[in-house]
C-alpha cells in the first residue's frame, strides 16, 4: 500500500488521471473504514479540496421512556446520514432524509452540484467557509443509497462536469468495496 499520494499535472483532468489509479490501490485494503479513510484523505489532499467525507445511511434508534423495572426496547423510526471518515473542518454529524444537499442527493439518488451553497434552499451550513459542493450517492447491490460522498470547496462554482465524472469513478470504486 502507498504511504503517500503523488499528483502529476496541472489541470484538473491531469490531477484526477494521476489520482484515480492510486485510489483504486487504496481500495484494496480489506477493512472498509480504513479504505474509506485513505480514499477521502487522497481526495482532499490530492485535489486540494476544502472538505471531503463520507456519510453512512444508518437507522435512527430511539429508546422509549420506561417504567421502573421494564427492559429497554429499541425501536427503529427511520434513517439518517451519519458522519463517517472525513478530512477537513468539524462537520455535521447527522443529516435527515431530504435535508440539505446531502439529504437531497440521498432522497433523489442523484449527484448534485451546488455552485453557491447559500442559494440552495435548506442548505445545512456545517462551515461558513464552504462555498460550493458536490454530493454523490453510493448505492448498494439492492439499489438503495448506502453512503454519500460529500466534497466541499471554499470557492464558489468550483465543481464541474470534470469533477462529476472523476468523482463518479471514485463512487464506483467505493461501490465495488461495499458490494463485494
Amino acid at each position: 500500500m502507498a504511504e503517500s499520494i503523488t499528483i502529476t499535472g496541472t489541470s484538473k483532468e491531469e490531477k484526477y488521471a494521476s489520482l484515480l489509479p492510486q485510489i483504486k490501490a487504496l481500495a484494496e485494503e480489506p477493512d472498509l473504514y480504513a479504505a474509506l479513510g485513505n480514499i477521502i484523505s487522497a481526495l482532499k489532499y490530492g485535489m486540494g479540496f476544502f472538505w471531503a467525507g463520507i456519510y453512512f445511511v444508518k437507522e435512527k434508534v430511539k429508546s422509549e421512556k420506561l417504567k421502573v423495572g421494564e427492559q429497554p426496547e429499541l425501536k427503529i423510526e427511520n434513517s439518517e446520514l451519519v458522519l463517517g471518515p472525513f478530512q477537513g473542518t468539524v462537520a455535521c454529524t447527522r443529516i435527515g432524509f431530504g435535508k440539505g444537499v446531502c439529504g437531497y442527493a440521498w432522497k433523489n439518488k442523484k449527484t448534485v452540484i451546488v455552485d453557491d451553497v447559500n442559494t440552495f434552499e435548506g442548505h445545512i451550513a456545517c462551515s461558513s467557509e464552504s462555498k460550493s459542493e458536490i454530493v454523490l450517492p453510493i448505492v448498494g447491490k439492492d439499489g438503495q443509497v448506502r453512503m454519500i460522498l460529500d466534497v466541499d470547496s471554499d470557492r464558489f462554482a468550483d465543481f464541474d462536469a470534470t469533477d462529476e465524472k472523476a468523482l463518479t469513478e471514485v463512487v464506483h470504486i467505493i461501490e465495488s468495496i461495499v458490494n463485494s
